[in-house]
This record gives structure tokens, C-alpha cells and sequence, in this order.
């Protein structure tokens, strides 16, 4: 760092000297670097470095785009990398394939996109979303603003056990019916859901929380999948039901066939009876 901070303060002292235009660099490599103290590159090749000490570091790297004050300052043989904004991709080394849009990017990391500055911009309006149809997954963002699709593969999942009767819980929720703040929605619409803090009281798994630990929004994903686990408690419990009845209507059915047949032989024996009764009887006498 104290190396970083000797090799800027040169750099500055150039930039106090006069100069009669900016400076501006073409060579035959294909690089391009317009700035006092823009890209100190070598070898490189296909870099473009648009801003005071744009590239600062840059050597071997190829195929860089730095466009900004400081912009990929650090980045030495990383390439393929895209900055934009002063400080861009500031931190960037060796990573490659990074786009860096008003983010200092981490040092080392390859293949990441950062727009924005956590805690600075505070609000996204992104255009040709809303009311335009398309099929895919979700998309879900943690507290640190990093985009994604929540995998399902047992690849990606650890302590895999049946939810049993965790998904209890659920019962203890209250759904409610509500609007958000005007701040928030404008028109107003009637919604309806959960209240984070009351599930939170509940089961605090089952809430994702802001910057500061507070619970922010309700994990419905994961509610509807305990939704899932009591339904299949209850079908199976009424898959149950219906086959002790099933085998009551085959016992019912079995004793009523009993019933039928002993009312039959219990018929045919009175029948016989009252034949017997009603027979002439005849008495004999011997003397």
C-alpha cells in the first residue's frame, strides 16, 4: 500500500507540472491511452485506458477497457476486464473478465459484474422489465447485492434430513391483508401476506434481514415449502382414513352377507317348525 501510495504521489507531482495538452498514447500493440500517468503497459496488447493513471499498472494484460479516473489503477496482467467511472475496478489485480461500473471491484476475482456502490446507490430502476413476458427462473438477491437463482441440486445442499414436523410452524403464521406505504407504492394496491416481524417471532429462519439485522422480508419460498410438507402430513393421513374405511366397508359388507345368510337358515328352521306344528298327530289306543 505505502508502494501504491509513493508510485500515485509521483504521479501527482506530474500532474502539478504544466503540460501543454493531455498526453495520448497510440502503439503498434493496438493500445490506446489518453491521461496523465494512463496504462504504464509493456507487452500488453488491445488495451484502452481513457482518464489520469486509467491502468496505472497494467503490463502484460491484454484486451483491458479503463475508462475513468484511476480506473483499473491496480490491474496488472488481469484482461479482458471492462471499468467505467473514477476508481473503477480500482482494486481489480489479476482477475480477468470482470465488468466494473462505478465499483472498485476485489482484488483477484475473475468473471464478476459490480454496478453501483453498496450503501450508495440505494434504489435500481432497470427498463424493459416490468410488463415484459419471458419464462426462467426467479432471480433472488442477498443483503449484499448479489444476483442469483437459488439452486436445488443436492450438489449445493448439505445436512439433507426429512422436515418432519418443522413445518409446523407454519400454523402459528397469520396471513394478513394490507397496502403498502404510499413511498412504496403509489396506487396503493390491496396486498396480501405475511408481516416479517410476526413470523420472525414464529421462526426467525423464516425471515431475510436488511443491513442492520432487522428482519426485512419473509422467506416464502421457504413457507411454501413447508406449506408443501404439512399438505403431504395431511393427504397421507387421509389416504389413511380412506383405506381403514375401505377395509370397515369390506368387514360391513362380509357381516351383512353373515347376517343374510343366518336370517335365511334361521328363516327355513321356522318354516320347518310350523310345518312340524301344524302336522295331524294321531293316538293310539290299545285298549
Amino acid at each position: 500500500m505505502f508502494q501504491i501510495f509513493m508510485v500515485r504521489f509521483s504521479a501527482q507531482r506530474e500532474r502539478d507540472k504544466p503540460h501543454a495538452q493531455c498526453p495520448q498514447i497510440c502503439d503498434n500493440n493496438g493500445n490506446t491511452a489518453i491521461g496523465i500517468g494512463a496504462s504504464t503497459n509493456t507487452t500488453g496488447y488491445a488495451n484502452t485506458a481513457t482518464g489520469t493513471e486509467a491502468l496505472f499498472f497494467n503490463t502484460t494484460a491484454c484486451c483491458n477497457t479503463a475508462y475513468g479516473f484511476a480506473a483499473l489503477f491496480n490491474n496488472t496482467i488481469g484482461g479482458s476486464n471492462i471499468a467505467l467511472g473514477n476508481n473503477a475496478g480500482f482494486n481489480l489485480t489479476t482477475g480477468s473478465n470482470n465488468i466494473d461500473i462505478g465499483n472498485a471491484g476485489l482484488s483477484g476475482e475473475s468473471g464478476y459484474i459490480r454496478i453501483g456502490a453498496q450503501g450508495t446507490q440505494t434504489k435500481t430502476f432497470i427498463a424493459g422489465i416490468s410488463g415484459a413476458s419471458g419464462t426462467g427462473n426467479p432471480v433472488v438477491i442477498n443483503a449484499n447485492g448479489r444476483l442469483g437463482v437459488r439452486p436445488s441440486s443436492q450438489r449445493f445442499k448439505d445436512e439433507i434430513k426429512p422436515m418432519d414436523e418443522a413445518s409446523e410452524a407454519i400454523l402459528a403464521l397469520k396471513p394478513v391483508t394490507f397496502r403498502y406505504k404510499k413511498e412504496i407504492d403509489p396506487d396503493r394496491t390491496a396486498e396480501f401476506g405475511l408481516v416479517a416481524e410476526d413470523v420472525e417471532n414464529v421462526n426467525p429462519a423464516l425471515v431475510a434481514r436488511d443491513a442492520d439485522g432487522k428482519a426485512f422480508t419473509v422467506r416464502y419460498e421457504a413457507v411454501n415449502a413447508m406449506l408443501l410438507n404439512e399438505f403431504l402430513k395431511e393427504h397421507r393421513k387421509v389416504q389413511q382414513l380412506e383405506a381403514n374405511d375401505a377395509e370397515q366397508q369390506r368387514e360391513i359388507k362380509a357381516l351383512v352377507a353373515t347376517v343374510k345368510e343366518q336370517a335365511a337358515q334361521i328363516q327355513k328352521v321356522s318354516a320347518q317348525l310350523e310345518v312340524s306344528k301344524s302336522a295331524p298327530q294321531t293316538v293310539l289306543n290299545n285298549q
